[in-house]
């Protein structure tokens, strides 16, 4: 977001921010930064208390950047997110020569994984729930006594493997 300016109003120490979006930042003591976003690998969500008696969420992502929040919904996303990839919107505040990093939202994000991957993983389910629908042909006549579970998952895993090789032909030439 482009900055307009800083327009100097009645008094020397306030200054209005006018963002190219429509959104206003006004600061006393300092400066609030337009709005970022970004999508974070969620590391950890730590809960402090501070001398005041709130409690200050910190969200740390996976490269040491730390978000921090005092709104509860927002720390529950957070938390939600916590061990795996969020979409994240957060902006700076400038005071007193610090600069404060502090969300405004957490979306979290389903981990996705390459679509070869997903296709290889749904051609194997498929290949087992097809062998072991067709167990009963492939073990042959029903058995007097169960069969041991290694006796089965070796005649199972050749068809299994079969079928599986199949469905993956198939996707290549679809």
């Amino acid at each position: 977001a482009a900055v307009i300016g800083p327009v100097t109003l009645e008094r020397d120490d306030h200054l209005l921010v006018v963002h190219a979006f429509g959104s206003v930042a006004f600061g006393a003591t300092g400066i609030r930064l337009p709005t970022m976003e970004k999508e974070v690998h969620v590391a950890e969500v730590k809960a402090f208390k501070t001398k005041s008696g709130n409690t200050r969420f910190v969200l740390k992502d996976d490269e040491g950047n730390e978000y921090t929040t005092f709104r509860d919904a927002i720390a529950r996303q957070a938390l939600a997110a916590e061990g795996g990839r969020a979409r994240i919107e957060c902006h700076e505040e400038q005071r007193n020569g610090y600069t404060n990093v502090y969300l405004d939202k957490v979306e979290p994000l389903e981990d996705q994984e390459s679509s070869s991957d997903a296709a290889d993983r749904d051609a194997e389910e498929v290949a087992w729930r097809t062998a072991v629908d067709a167990a009963p042909w492939l073990l042959g006549e029903k058995p007097k006594q169960s069969v041991p579970p290694q006796t089965f998952f070796e005649t199972l895993k050749p068809f299994k493997e079969l079928v599986a090789e199949d469905i993956k032909d198939g996707e290549d030439t679809g």
